[in-house]
């Protein structure tokens, strides 16, 4: 019976990642839950073995129900009745299975009914749900939104939410609106509080909400009167079961069909304040949204393994001119190279999952006890690496999984066209990351900071420095640092140009170029350590990455002002 854990070592092998010990130690605070739940670990080995039976039941359940539903449900699709919200009929068995399951809730604590999961668990389970059906994946990992929840709520608010969704009801952040996507700072949905029944009531349109109709939202709406950026927008937390809130319109879209992508109409609803006025989106929108962009990157490398194996079946059984087509040069080039993106992204993505715990888990122990020095140093450190790398692990992961499945269908070749075929959902799906939760240009805006300030080459350097690799891989290293060098070099260019427009204009190739040799980095460490998982994939990985990085170097070195001025001049001419 096919099992998405057990079918895929590659998966397994990060929870040996270098920071898991810290991290469970952490999380599970000495073990002390053991004495209260029996189904609590112990130690470090039972934690892991705990684990291991989540995923095991994840990959169950992702390979025997929901990816055989993934089709009726891309078919069928939600749809409206009576201003309510209907899932595809096959959704309903999805979320029954995971229910059942208790796939929901998972990285809360056990006093509230979760199963106190790490983020890098939370993403094997992500990874393999969304490579079962990408769609479903969308409703059922917006439970992390109470993370949000848990971090800024009352005690009070936390016992009264989380319960419920650790039982399986679902959530949505209620972010954008028609006039405010990726501006949030433009939202004008209005709070206003209610002296007489000591509550907050939202009135005004939410667009663009990804399961929209579910039972508990996070809504960032305009608390302060007169105010038109971002330091007049609060958050509140909307229940379904108070009423005030229908679905005008459900989008129809290119790909992702079982999510269902909403339009909201608020009408007096009651809310409740999530922390304090004013922070909506300076704090609780990012810490939300880093989340998100993380849950992106875990359903862009599900999709990534999904397409590699389209492309693979069919390849190893398609014949042309006498032969299979996998023995081709053109298909077995293809595939090597969509098997090391997916690999080194996967490496990327478990690596940020592992700063994100280290730092959201100190946080939470600061909410019980004084930080000693040591561990305020360490979460300053964690939470910094995590903030560079999260826009490489979104934006870099969700490229992969658009070039993996372009890649499936040309592999395919005609019948890849076809509607029968999985490669065309895979394509459809895929093409939504690199947009929502912000594009892969803000994800290069985001990160840039980083690159500009010399943060990534620094990281990128010790990275190099602290790398031991195996004797076959050792040239692989040596090509790194050649690529260390000229990227140095191109950094050192582009900041000599003094100049914020050149800046932007060349910013994402040196995201790019960040993103690569940090990837390459990562997957010869994992490549050394498990050469029969990796070690072919690492060495694909490091010269596709030598033949991109020399050419944005040469770029980059070519570059002046004088490129810009005539470059902008040119489209300035062309649009009059």
């Amino acid at each position: 019976m096919a099992n998405y854990y057990s079918d895929h070592p590659e998966i397994g092998f990060y929870l040996n990642h270098p920071l898991m010990a810290r991290i469970v130690e952490l999380k599970e605070k000495g073990f002390a839950d053991a004495k209260e739940y029996d189904y609590a670990p112990v130690d470090l080995g039972d934690a892991i073995e705990n684990y291991k039976q989540i995923l095991d039941i994840t990959g169950d359940v992702a390979a025997n129900i929901i990816e055989p539903n993934s089709e009726s449900v891309d078919l069928e699709g939600p749809h409206l009745e009576n201003g309510r919200m209907i899932y595809a009929s096959k959704t309903y068995e999805n979320l029954d299975a995971t229910r059942k399951a208790g796939l929901w809730g998972v990285s809360m604590p056990r006093r509230y009914g979760g199963l106190n999961l790490p983020n890098a668990v939370f993403s094997m389970l992500s990874e393999m749900i969304s490579a079962a059906d990408a769609g479903f994946q969308n409703i059922w990992s917006l439970q992390s939104c109470i993370d949000t929840l848990y971090e800024f709520g009352s005690e009070e608010q936390r016992q009264k939410y989380i319960p419920r969704v650790c039982a399986g009801e679902g959530m949505s952040m209620d972010l954008t609106e028609p006039d405010a996507g990726s501006d949030l700072q433009r939202v004008m949905l209005k709070a206003t509080f209610d002296e007489k029944e000591n509550c907050w009531r939202l009135n005004g349109v939410k667009r663009f909400i990804t399961n929209g109709d579910s039972d508990i939202h996070l809504v960032l709406a305009r608390s302060e009167e007169g105010t038109k950026d971002g330091r007049g927008l609060s958050m509140f937390i909307y229940d379904k079961r108070q009423g005030g809130v229908n679905v005008r319109h459900i989008e129809h879209k290119l790909g992702i069909h079982g999510s269902p992508t909403c339009e909201l109409t608020y009408k007096n609803a009651k809310a409740e304040l999530c922390g304090s006025t004013r922070l909506g989106l300076i704090k609780y929108v990012m810490a939300l949204m880093n989340g998100a962009r993380l849950g992106i990157a875990a359903q862009s490398v599900g999709v990534e393994q999904e397409a590699y194996n389209e492309g693979l079946a069919y390849a190893k059984e398609r014949q042309q001119f006498g032969d299979k087509i996998i023995n081709f040069p053109a298909v077995y080039d293809m595939l090597s190279r969509m098997k090391a993106k997916l690999d080194a992204g996967r490496s990327l993505l478990y690596e940020t999952a592992a700063y994100v715990d280290i730092y959201k888990c100190l946080e939470d122990i600061e909410r019980d006890r004084k930080l000693t020095p040591e561990e305020k140093q360490e979460l300053k450190k964690y939470q910094r690496l995590a903030d560079a790398f999260t826009p490489l692990a979104k934006g870099m992961n969700s490229e992969y999984a658009n070039q993996n499945a372009y890649d499936a269908i040309s592999i395919h070749g005609g019948s890849g066209f076809i509607m029968e075929y999985k490669s065309q959902r895979l394509f459809r799906d895929a093409r939504i990351f690199s947009i929502y939760e912000g594009t892969t240009q803000l994800q290069v805006v985001a990160a840039i900071r980083y690159i500009t300030n010399g943060t990534m080459l620094a990281n990128i350097k010790e990275m190099y420095e602290n790398l031991e690799v195996s004797e076959n891989l050792q040239r692989m290293k040596n090509h790194l640092s050649a690529l260390i060098t000229m990227y140095e070099e191109a950094l050192a260019t582009v900041k000599a140009l003094d100049n914020q427009e050149a800046q932007d204009f060349l910013a994402r190739r040196l995201y790019d170029m960040t993103a690569e040799l940090v990837m390459s980095l990562l997957i010869l460490r994992d490549a050394t350590k498990a050469p029969e998982l990796f070690e072919k994939s690492a060495i694909v990985y490091v010269r596709m990455a030598e033949e991109d990085i020399v050419g944005k170097a040469a770029y980059i070195k070519m570059f002046s002002i004088d490129d810009l001025k005539n470059f902008m001049a040119n489209e300035q001419a062309e649009n009059e």
